[in-house]
């Protein structure tokens, strides 16, 4: 499948999947931004995409920053008919402290512009700092059917019926 993408900024990287089997490519970003504790941020990718008609694009997290992180990277959808830039939203899960510190390790990308570490900065302990080029969500592109919707009285019978929210076996814990 061809997708046709336009570069918005010099920064923007176009995607690539690192490995030839991998079902995800990486979006990238093409700003620095800082998310403190607490916050939400939407990070520009710097590119457009010409998604097929009968595809979407999702946007997805990326398993090592969630796993290494207080970052999380929220489920999107890039539709067909969308030709605006691509953002992916990040939020930042980490609990604010009432105590500002002077800004000393970021996960990501550690070293500033000019080689050393930032320090002239105060932000609050659990601030990420996510720098052009970071890879920051991962994203697919997959095939879509839309639902034909017919409004009736009564629906068909089923296993579970109206069962939901933890009718299947959810337990909580005893400790």
């Amino acid at each position: 499948m061809n997708v046709n993408i336009k570069r918005l900024s010099p920064d923007a990287q176009i995607p690539q999947y690192a490995h030839a089997s991998d079902a995800c490519f990486d979006l990238v970003s093409a700003e620095e931004v800082v998310i403190e504790p607490g916050e939400t941020a939407l990070v520009k990718t710097g590119l457009s995409f010409e998604i097929p008609e009968g595809y979407e694009m999702q946007i997805r997290p990326r398993s090592g920053i969630t796993l290494k992180t207080k970052l999380r990277v929220q489920l999107g959808t890039v539709d067909a008919g969308y030709r605006g830039e691509v953002g992916v939203i990040v939020d930042n899960i980490a609990h604010r402290s009432i105590w500002k510190k002077i800004l000393t390790h970021l996960p990501l990308n550690l070293q500033n512009e000019r080689g050393g570490q930032e320090t002239n900065r105060s932000y609050y302990y659990g601030t990420y700092l996510i720098r052009k080029g970071d890879r920051i969500a991962q994203a697919v592109i997959k095939p879509i059917e839309q639902a034909a919707f017919k409004e009736v009285t009564e629906l068909g019978d089923s296993d579970r019926g109206a069962g939901g929210f933890g009718s299947s076996g959810v337990s909580r814990a005893h400790g």
